[in-house]
């Protein structure tokens, strides 16, 4: 019996430092550090699901195959978290089982983050969300209707990764709406803030009833739609009383100037502060340099330095608060992710600087440093790749720029052309410019013409006029007023695909080449000078010391 105690004592002791061992959430935040979305990857989804494969499936929205380079990339500059966003229902049977193929391509991607040093949040993404395919949504009804269902899924996914230690954080969903897909707060105040509440006492129950580190694993429960309004906030219950919860909201402020954004955040801070914080860490989980698509304020709209500025000030405000943070998309975004680089590497500096006061340890690559090709395959005729810009319509002043210039593996003529779209007319019909590719050679320039499109420019793409076809871009760029130059990039818009193909380029350094030394019985002092009879001392003998 004295045996059997001792047995049992020393488990119960081995559990308990266990439990300890891995750190609360309010350690978790702080080490979190700055952090990112892998967005628009393994959350896309398409109602007509017209993959097949695991690989269509993730890259559906544009986006390429995620790259264990990629996050090794960003942990190199200064990133420590990773926020890796999944859409699920598109993956599960009329059972509720998840496709294992599926399970297994998200556990490599987590696998990325977590083998690079970084924590990763692995939430339920787009089966929330505004539209009839989102099947969670923030009402009794539904709760009632689907709560086996999302237990279900919670169920698989912390048995998946139940062994993983405190860098694994779950996030229980996403954006969660009403039934009438209300942002912000929901129609129907008493029911909305219960059904949201009711499912985020769901995920932690499954997830810690699973069993192994999910017993101790920190959890991200989020406010009705991520909202960061104040109601949202309070109504936003603690599902369990422990200090393993992290509270997570998302917030896109609608900043013009300076003194705006700095009003704008502050007031944000405020009301986490007296609404969420004293109850549990906070996470702003999605946040960026815009509010709105088509923006007001962009990171490459005429504002830039105000765009900067806000990201700076978030950020040294949000780590003076003890906030976490994670930037939504952007910083390296489509054929950027395969090289990889940064395509908005001031911005990704802005953000570790506003965090660690310096980025002299770390590294910020870009497309200067790679030769990178872009093999587009058309399948329609008129189908577009863009150069520049995206459908969101971020409009940029004409008067900073000259026109663009490409080049291409031959010359296509009239087989391809530049479309530059520019100031809107009505609806959705905006002013357009044309030019043909050159009839004989690989460069074509286009000067832009203010008398066709107006006073801005959205977007330039590169898009066949004479059906399907493939191209090879080798450059693309755009020319500012001062004579200056943007490289660019392609992606797909509409009709085409888009494969980029990068490599390197050369340094100039080289390396060392080793030969093997011949012991001739010769020695020399540490000066490389022969020494014939060696005294007291360090020498080198047959390329190795030794000691007289």
């Amino acid at each position: 019996m004295k045996q059997i105690l001792l047995l049992a004592c020393g488990l119960l002791m081995s559990f308990s430092a266990q439990a300890q061992s891995f750190e609360n959430a309010k350690d978790a935040v702080k080490n979190m550090g700055v952090g990112w979305n892998l967005g628009n990857t393994l959350d896309a989804n398409d109602a007509s699901k017209t993959w097949t494969t695991t690989e269509q499936h993730e890259t559906c929205w544009g986006q390429p195959v995620t790259k264990p380079e990629l996050m090794k990339m960003m942990k190199e500059a200064g990133f420590n978290s990773i926020r890796v966003p999944v859409t699920w229902y598109q993956e599960m049977d009329s059972e509720g089982n998840v496709n294992e193929a599926w399970m297994n391509r998200v556990k490599e991607v987590v696998d990325y983050v977590i083998d690079n040093g970084m924590y990763c949040i692995l939430n339920v993404h787009h089966d929330t969300g505004d539209g009839n395919t989102h099947w969670i949504h923030a009402s009794s009804t539904n709760y009632n209707k689907n709560k086996a269902k999302f237990e279900k899924l919670w169920k698989q996914i912390a048995e998946t990764f139940k062994d993983y230690d405190q860098h694994l954080l779950f996030e229980g969903y996403n954006e969660m709406l009403d039934d009438n897909n209300t942002w912000n707060e929901p129609k129907n105040k008493t029911d909305g803030y219960k059904a949201i509440n009711d499912y985020a006492k769901s995920f932690v129950t499954t997830v810690r009833n699973s069993g192994g580190n999910n017993a101790s694993r920190n959890l991200i429960v989020n406010t009705y739609s991520a909202s960061s309004t104040p109601n949202a906030m309070q109504n936003l219950d603690k599902p369990e009383d422990s200090n393993h919860i992290i509270f997570q909201i998302h917030s896109y402020p609608n900043w013009q100037t300076k003194s705006n954004a700095k009003n704008e955040i502050d007031n944000l801070i405020s009301n986490i502060k007296a609404k969420l914080i004293d109850r549990a860490p906070v996470i702003i989980g999605e946040y960026a340099t815009f509010t709105t698509w088509p923006s007001e304020i962009d990171y490459y709209a005429k504002d830039k330095e105000v765009a900067l500025y806000a990201m700076d000030y978030l950020i040294k405000k949000t780590k003076e608060n003890g906030i976490g943070t994670c930037y939504w998309m952007g910083l390296s975004d489509g054929s950027y992710r395969d090289m990889p680089a940064f395509h908005q590497a001031d911005l990704a500096q802005t953000l570790i600087k506003a965090y660690y006061g310096s980025i002299d340890e770390y590294k910020y690559p870009t497309a200067e440093d790679f030769d990178i090709t872009y093999d587009i395959t058309y399948n329609d005729e008129w189908s577009e790749a863009f150069l520049f810009g995206s459908w969101s319509r971020t409009a940029v002043n004409l008067s900073g720029y000259k026109g663009i210039r490409v080049v291409m593996d031959k010359a296509y003529g009239n087989k391809l052309q530049l479309k530059i779209y520019g100031d809107k007319k009505s609806g959705t019909n905006y002013n357009e410019q044309y030019v043909t590719l050159s009839e004989d050679s690989e460069t074509t320039t286009a000067v832009f013409d203010t008398s066709i499109l107006g006073s801005t420019f959205w977007g330039v793409t590169l898009q066949t006029n004479s059906g399907a076809t493939t191209a090879t871009l080798k450059e693309a760029k755009l020319i500012k007023a001062d004579d200056t130059e943007e490289s660019l990039s392609a992606t797909a818009a509409w009709g085409c695909t888009v494969e980029a193909k990068s490599t390197p380029k050369p340094t100039g350094i080289h390396a060392i080449k080793y030969v093997k030394s011949e012991d001739d019985g010769a020695i020399y002092n540490l000066q490389g000078q022969r020494v014939d009879n060696p005294k007291k001392g360090i020498f080198i003998k047959a390329g190795k010391k030794v000691v007289f």
